[in-house]
Order: structure tokens, then sequence, then C-alpha cells
């Protein structure tokens, strides 16, 4: 039977080990907290307490990758709550492990928001640009795991998650001033992201980056104004007096390499 390692058992992750055992891996997961380990083990995962941090990994790292081909690294920097913090060097303590490992390939759960401030039509050869810390520690980690000689690794950029029980209009409702009412929306379902990192291993797309985008991008007012209405909730309102920034986030790369085609719209 086939191993694989999510590191990151979360919204994201938790559903990816279960598809994955629908696929007959067998699928370690790993969480910080003993209550979420608790419940990663109930759906059948071999759930480990991991903590990544800049001095060390903390937990039974060796075992969590060891029989395990594929590793995927599929946790938030965590900005927010430790500013101060590095990502990147977290991940740079997390490598050494991968090298010592079964590990041979790694996929790397990233995002758009290393693109910043870059406008138009962005690909993936588009330059980032990161304006926040966050977005410059992903990006700092990309780097990082691409340049090692030692494993392979493909990048994964993902536009805004959404799912049934997330969506970013449910924050927005009532909200008034909200800028950008003209540009963009780049977001993605989670099935989608799913679907797309199975993908990935399936056909053995490594080296290289991809942006995951669902290929749709209406404006921010016509769009956020919409949902609001499908959800019953008050729709923002947004300041026409200000500026608007194309960006449209092309995913071109997941139906030419991997052979995706988008399920689920947004």
């Amino acid at each position: 039977m086939k191993t694989i390692s999510i590191l990151g058992g979360g919204w994201l992750g938790l559903p990816l080990a279960v598809s994955f055992i629908k696929d007959d891996y067998t699928v370690k997961g790993s969480t910080t907290h003993k209550e979420k380990a608790k419940h990663l083990s109930q759906k059948g995962i071999d759930s480990f307490l991991i903590a990544l941090t800049q001095n060390n990994v903390e937990g039974n790292i060796s075992a969590f990758l060891n029989n395990s081909k594929t590793l995927i690294v599929n946790i938030p920097p965590g900005m927010r709550k430790n500013p101060s913090e590095s990502f990147a060097q977290k991940i740079e303590k997390l490598i050494p492990f991968i090298e010592k490992s079964t590990v041979i390939q790694v996929v790397f759960i990233s995002s758009i928001s290393v693109y910043g401030n870059a406008s138009g039509v962005i690909t993936e050869e588009t330059q980032p640009q990161p304006a926040t810390a966050a977005a410059r520690e992903l990006l700092l980690s990309e780097q990082s795991l691409l340049g090692n000689a030692n494993f392979k690794t493909t990048v994964i950029r993902f536009g805004g998650l959404i799912g049934t029980d997330r969506h970013p209009v449910t924050s927005l409702s009532g909200k008034r001033d909200l800028k950008n009412p003209y540009g963009n929306i780049n977001l993605i379902q989670r099935n989608d992201c799913i679907g797309i990192l199975k993908k990935v291993i399936k056909k053995n797309v490594w080296n290289t980056t991809i942006n995951a985008v669902y290929p749709s991008h209406p404006t921010r007012k016509a769009y956020y104004t919409t949902k609001a209405k499908e959800l019953s909730i008050a729709p923002p309102k947004f300041d026409e007096t200000t500026s608007s920034t194309e960006r449209i986030i092309k995913s071109d790369l997941v139906e030419q390499q991997l052979a995706y085609r988008f399920k689920f719209p947004v």
C-alpha cells in the first residue's frame, strides 16, 4: 500500500487525507493539538503531533516521514498570531529531516499572495512582488524547497480558498466603503484543490510551480453582491470613487500539465 505524509491536517489537509485513504493510501497526518490528533485518528489517519519552530521540529518527525514517498506541506505561515516569527526558518528546520527520510517528492502549498502588487494577467512567469510579511515568507520557503536537489518539489499557488463552510462574503457582509470594486476575484473551491493535488502526484509533475485559481474572474462588486443575495445576507457596499486594479491569475498549467478540468465553480 502507498504511504503519503500530510503536514497539516486542518481545513484542507483533513479532507485531502480522507480522499487519499479512499484511494487505498496509508496516510500520515499531523496536527499541533492533541484533540485534533484524536479526530484525525478517527478518520483512519495515522496521526502525529508535529510542530515547526524557528529552532527545531517538535514531535516524532522521523516516524511521520518514514516509509512515505511523498510529503505534502500544508501549513499556513501563521504570521498574524506571531508576526515576529519566520515561517521560512521553520521550513529550513524541516528540510534536513526530509533529506534523511524516504521522501523523494514534496508538494508545497503556497498562495497567489506571493504576487502581491503585480497587476494585469498573471502567470507562473510573472515576477512575484510579495507585499506582506506572510507572502514574503511563503516565497522564501518556495525557493528553499525548489532549490534543494535532494528531492523534487512542486509548488501550488492556490487562490482564495472557499467551501460550503467557508466564504469571504460572510465577513464582508454589511461592510461599507470597500475598495477596489472593479478588481477581479481569484478564488478556488476546496474540492478542486484536492483534485489538483492528487493530479500532481498521479501524473508525477515535479520541479515546477503551478497557479491554481478557478478560471472565472468577475469583479469584486458583482461577485460579492450576487453571493450575498444567494446567502440572504446583507451585501457589502463598495466605494466606487476609488480606483480598481485588474488582476487575473491564469491557471493554464493546471489543464496543460495536469490534464485537470475545474469542476467546482466559485
